[in-house]
Parts: C-alpha cells; sequence; structure tokens
C-alpha cells in the first residue's frame, strides 16, 4: 500500500510508489495522460441516473474497441465527471473518444434527456442535444506528484460536494478498485 499524507483539501495524496493503477510517468508518453471534466449543459443532476450509466459504460466500452485508452482514474457525479485517461504512444486525440462516448449516451438517452428550449441557434444547426457542453477541461500530467495528487483529487470528488460523508460510500468511481489493489485502505476513508 503507498503511504499518503494529506493535502490542502483533506484527501491523502498518494506517495511515488509504483503499482497496478497507477503507472509511472517513465511508463506514460507526452500528452499521454490528463484529466477531464465534462459538464452537462444545463448541470442537470442526471449523470448518476441508471440509464444514463449504463450507457455511458457502454460508450466508453464502444469507444475503447476503436480507439484504445486506459483508464486510470474515474468519478461520475451527478452533473459532471473527472477522468484520468493513457493514450496509446504518439496519439494524443482525447477530443474524438469524448465526442464518442458524449454521442452514444446523446443518442441512447435522448428520449429523456434532451431539452429544446435550452438549446441555441448554433446548437440546433449543428443538430446538438441538450446534454453536453461542447467544452471540457484538460490538464496535462507532469510527473508522479501530479498523477497521485489528480488521482486522489476525483476520488475524493464525492466528499468535496458533499454527496457523502466517506469516500468509500460513493459507488461510482474507481475508489473501490483502488481499495482492492490495496492502493487506499479498506478502512477509515
Amino acid at each position: 500500500m503507498r503511504s499518503t499524507h494529506h493535502g490542502a483539501h483533506g484527501a491523502p495524496y498518494a506517495n511515488q510508489q509504483k503499482d497496478k493503477s497507477c503507472p509511472s510517468t517513465a511508463e506514460l508518453t507526452p500528452k499521454a495522460v490528463l484529466i477531464s471534466l465534462p459538464l452537462t449543459l444545463t448541470s442537470t443532476k442526471l449523470l448518476t441516473d441508471e440509464d444514463v450509466r449504463n450507457a455511458l459504460r457502454a460508450g466508453i466500452e464502444n469507444t475503447r474497441k476503436t480507439l484504445p485508452f486506459q483508464l486510470i482514474a474515474w468519478v461520475l457525479l451527478p452533473d459532471h465527471m473527472h477522468c484520468i485517461w493513457t493514450l496509446p504512444e504518439g496519439d494524443a486525440d482525447f477530443a474524438t473518444r469524448w465526442g464518442m462516448i458524449k454521442r452514444h449516451v446523446s443518442q441512447c438517452c435522448a428520449h429523456r434527456l434532451h431539452q429544446e428550449e435550452v438549446l441555441n441557434d448554433s446548437m440546433r444547426k449543428r443538430n446538438e442535444l441538450s446534454l453536453w457542453q461542447r467544452r471540457y477541461w484538460e490538464h496535462q500530467i507532469r510527473d508522479e506528484n501530479d498523477l497521485a495528487r489528480h488521482v486522489d483529487y476525483i476520488h475524493w470528488n464525492p466528499l468535496k460536494h458533499g454527496l457523502v460523508d466517506k469516500v468509500s460510500d460513493w459507488p461510482y468511481s474507481t475508489f473501490h478498485r483502488y481499495v482492492g489493489e490495496g492502493v487506499y485502505p479498506k478502512t477509515g476513508v
């Protein structure tokens, strides 16, 4: 298990010890790891609804078949998500992957999620649905400490937003995989 110390936001920062979940930066190609945050257009709290989760999971699986990526960490919150991916060497096309995933979710859930009243003329012209914002934030992971801080940030995000009293209570996160691999302790988190 990696030893930890606490950062300013109260989440433990994992040290540099290598494990299966967090590859060392020596193994990462340039622009290979980043963190993204796509938000729902209206900040509607629906991403954790079962049909949206299932569509998101299927969209990720389908996208990975065509354009592979490794999922390092992920948390799904009701109105946004955070994740860290690595892409194959020489590939930095996160945008196409996000587009494929978002399109799959939109197509699967359009009957329930589309809100015509929030669309502007540009969105109507592009045949866009109201679920997703066009943009997302990405961050180039600089080193192992930066990777560990962002993995912790992702896993502690439900607590930060007041959704749970303990990180381990949030079901939509790779936190539980990290606990199973011994990266985080099984109790007390």
